[in-house]
């Protein structure tokens, strides 16, 4: 049976490794000169270490645990996360509905207010992101701070969403929890995230490192071609392959137009599927001691970062001895906020933003600067999606394409979710009755 798995990230490889534990090898095909997709991480001369945007194992998924820490050999940190916000000129531990102390009191005044009311009040309808929003934290909170990040990380407004992405990934807090966090400075730690594994040497992909050797890996291979009927993948490259069992983690936008006689309603669909892209920025500076926070939200709209995360605390290998780094997020969407400037021009933008709230230094030199444009981050759970996605899947399910992965499934899943989402596409393919 030949089993082809296109694109070599976490999900390739759960299908890849789910093929293996079924003593079947599939053939892997990536575009890219490597392998890692979005958890590529990428080494640099001069020392420094980065990934593709913060990537870090938070899995509660015991079987996951054991085969990342055996891909590296049990050479890992495992780190209580530190987790932290910035809002005009406020370092706002999180989640910020859990404290407001030390806030300006008119806000925190107005933000008690509207909590408790919504206590008492009848249940809202909720049929959109900013439904929810007031409905669980009252008008103030929700304007001043989540309806703010949902602009900068999701590019479009809390109305223009619905909330099946929300999950564990938002804190609704009890009042009590609020009370206690708006008149002491010692709120619990209530972060979905508590604490996390990194490996210790070459970046979040050594944790890919076990399954590379479970697949036939095809580096350099972009399929821009699939003949369903055929059962051929055609290749940028000249080549073309055959295959019985065909697992796609590649973007559904540019999955379906590569299909072979695809129906214009679903190639209309796959369009209307929304996704943000990402300019990573990447700074090193001469002092490793920079702030107390694995990652850091910024609220505020005139502050270019959305999300500042510290690579050398994730692994002090990631930079050179006695050296730190930044890595700032800086998010577009084709649909809604087209990017307009070279990636590099973000660079003194993002040192800008560090200099503004005191995180870079006057005295500290910037010895290493890099900005990587990522045209796949994260799916934007606009209005459109779900209609346009039922209709893609429902295509691909009937020529017998599985599907997996955050861009596969078109979903707002972490690194073992697209791992096990890989394993379970692999399945369904295998249990495929032969055609």
């Amino acid at each position: 049976m030949e089993i082809a798995i296109l694109g070599a990230g976490m999900a390739g490889f759960g299908a890849a490794h789910r093929c293996h534990v079924q003593k079947l090898r599939a053939t892997l095909y990536e575009k890219k000169p490597y392998h890692g997709g979005h958890t590529t991480s990428h080494r640099f001369s001069e020392g420094f270490t980065f990934d593709e945007g913060p990537h870090i194992s938070f899995t509660k998924q015991e079987r996951i645990k054991m085969l990342f820490a055996e891909s590296v050999g049990g050479e890992y940190f495992e780190s209580k996360a530190y987790v932290n916000n910035y809002w005009q000129g406020h370092w706002i531990p999180h989640p910020a509905q859990c404290n407001l102390y030390g806030l300006p009191e008119d806000l925190v005044v107005a933000v008690l207010q509207d909590f408790i009311n919504g206590q008492n009040g009848p249940a809202p309808e909720i049929g959109t992101y900013l439904d929810w929003l007031y409905a669980s934290f009252g008008k103030t909170f929700a304007e001043t701070f989540p309806m703010q990040y949902t602009r900068k990380f999701h590019t479009t407004e809390a109305a223009n969403l619905s909330v099946d992405w929300v999950g564990p990934r938002i804190y609704r807090p009890s009042l009590e929890e609020v009370l206690r966090g708006a008149v002491s400075a010692s709120a619990p730690n209530v972060h979905y995230i508590t604490e996390f594994r990194y490996p210790k040497h070459r970046g979040f992909v050594s944790f890919l490192d076990l399954f590379v050797e479970q697949a036939d890996l095809r580096l350099g291979h972009q399929v821009v071609s699939v003949d369903g009927e055929k059962r051929t993948l055609t290749f940028a490259n000249g080549s073309m392959a055959r295959f019985d069992r065909l697992v796609s983690s590649l973007p559904l936008p540019e999955l379906i137009p590569m299909i072979q006689g695809v129906p214009g309603d679903v190639l209309e669909a796959a369009r209307r599927l929304a996704c943000s892209e990402a300019v990573i920025v990447t700074i090193g500076v001469d002092r490793a001691d920079l702030c107390q926070a694995h990652w850091t939200y910024f609220y505020d709209p005139e502050f270019s970062i959305v999300r500042l995360s510290t690579p050398h605390m994730q692994s002090p290998h990631n930079a050179p001895p006695g050296c730190g780094s930044f890595q700032a997020e800086i998010y577009f969407s084709k649909k809604y906020k087209p990017l307009k400037r070279q990636p590099a021009e973000y660079v003194d933008l993002v040192i800008d933003d560090l200099r503004r709230c005191g995180l870079l230094k006057e005295a500290d030199q910037v010895v290493f600067r890099h900005a990587l444009h990522v045209p796949y981050a994260n799916v934007i759970f606009d209005l459109d999606r779900a209609a346009a996605l039922k209709l893609v899947h429902g295509y691909l399910d009937d020529l017998g394409i599985a599907y997996c992965g955050r861009y596969g499934e078109w979903a707002y899943i972490w690194t073992d979710e697209s791992f096990v989402s890989g394993e379970n596409a692999a399945q369904r393919a295998l249990d495929r009755s032969a055609p």
